[in-house]
């Protein structure tokens, strides 16, 4: 569980380090990537013994027989999440944005509306427009500098064309872990203005200490006849191209059309994602990550009072994630010269804020799930560039 090494990424395919010159203007020799959501950490040991037996066995045919692969998803939600989940729900998609795309084509039409909760994860809107479904942006309220949800509000967003809510639990960007009693109102919105739910929950182990996810089953039961999860070993354990995802769908109706989409698109299980996944979701991986959450709650720590110490900036105190959001509006500086001194001066690339929709044109995504020496780097290079603020 070494989280401090360096690791050289620069030439690997790596699309955080290979593409952030061409899409930011950074140079990976010289420039910190802190934009795209994987992480700087190998995964725990036990998920790539699972590769490299793969790799010595030599034959990269079909996966089946998922007993193991399932049980280990059982096992999983159960122990760490007080969730039980039934074998016969969980449906494997490549990762969780395909998953969406399954879920738009499966309960929405052309021209439908889908609820969004903004600023949230930037590929949900990119999805539904590809899709030719209309985003309904509800925004959420900045109070005290955290996100709150203002339900009165939304409904008087609605225009009855809606089909679906998507809610991001925890919240990225902002890191929020939502409350039993917010899921219970996002449960009853849905209900208020049948729609489906769509709980993406992918970052719900990466929960920082003092914290506690609640799945949206647990909360809400009463929901489960219009309730999609939707989980993930990726984020977790740092596996995001293995491209495997997990939709988990109770209600026999709605099971059957996603297994029908399923079997229209001939969509099947990605054969090295099912063995890592199934190695990770296990005791060993179970340690990995709790020491994970150790190391990043350092790292939190490390980036916030260094952006503490700038004048004008804020760092959302994250519950959730290794996500930091940063805004910048007490700067009073217009995006384009706080873009420009980070990725400029502080040559770093981050996510900009405007891709996650309304409410995030004054801030930036930081991904701090890096060796702490990095974190630290990251930091001195942001003093330097706001220097004329302190």
């Amino acid at each position: 569980m070494d989280f401090d090494t360096p690791i050289n990424r620069i030439g690997t395919h790596c699309v955080k380090w290979d593409m952030m010159e061409k899409l930011y203007g950074v140079p990976a020799e010289g420039g910190l990537a802190m934009w795209v959501a994987d992480m700087e950490f190998r995964p725990p040991a036990i998920v790539q013994q699972a590769v490299e037996r793969m790799a010595a066995h030599g034959v990269y045919g079909y996966f089946g027989d998922d007993r193991a692969y399932l049980e280990a998803i059982r096992w999983w939600m159960k122990n760490r999440h007080g969730w039980d989940v039934a074998a016969g729900d969980i449906f494997t998609t490549h990762g969780l944005v395909n998953g969406t795309g399954l879920c738009l084509e499966a309960f929405t039409a052309p021209g439908d509306g889908v609820v969004l909760t903004t600023p949230v994860y930037h590929a949900f809107a990119r999805t539904i427009k590809a899709a030719g479904r209309e985003v309904r942006e509800c925004p959420l309220s900045l109070i005290d500098g955290r996100y709150e949800m203002d339900f009165a509000a939304w409904d008087g967003l609605m225009t009855g064309r809606e089909r679906m809510f998507i809610l991001c639990s925890p919240h990225n960007p902002g890191g929020r872990v939502w409350t039993a009693e917010e899921l219970r109102g996002v449960a009853d919105f849905c209900k208020r203005h049948d729609l489906i739910l769509v709980s993406d929950e992918i970052h719900h182990d990466l929960v920082f200490p003092g914290q506690r996810h609640l799945p949206m089953p647990l909360a809400a039961p009463e929901i489960m006849d219009r309730l999609v999860m939707m989980t993930a070993t990726t984020k977790t354990f740092n596996i995001a191209g293995s491209h495997t995802g997990n939709v988990i769908i109770a209600d026999p109706a709605l099971r059957a059309k996603f297994a029908a989409k399923i079997m229209a698109l001939g969509i099947s299980g990605n054969s090295f994602g099912m063995h890592m996944a199934t190695a990770a979701y296990s005791p060993d991986g179970a340690e990995w990550v709790d020491a994970l959450m150790a190391y990043l709650e350092g790292n939190r720590q490390v980036f916030d009072a260094g952006m503490a110490g700038i004048p004008g900036l804020r760092s959302m105190l994250l519950e959730a994630t290794y996500l930091a959001w940063l805004d910048f509006s007490g700067t009073g500086m217009a995006p384009a010269e706080f873009i420009g001194r980070v990725e400029k001066e502080a040559r770093i690339a981050t996510n900009h804020g405007d891709a996650f929709g309304t409410g995030g044109e004054t801030f930036l995504r930081f991904n701090i799930a890096a060796p702490r020496a990095m974190v630290v780097e990251a930091v001195e290079r942001m003093q330097a560039a706001f220097r004329d603020l302190q």
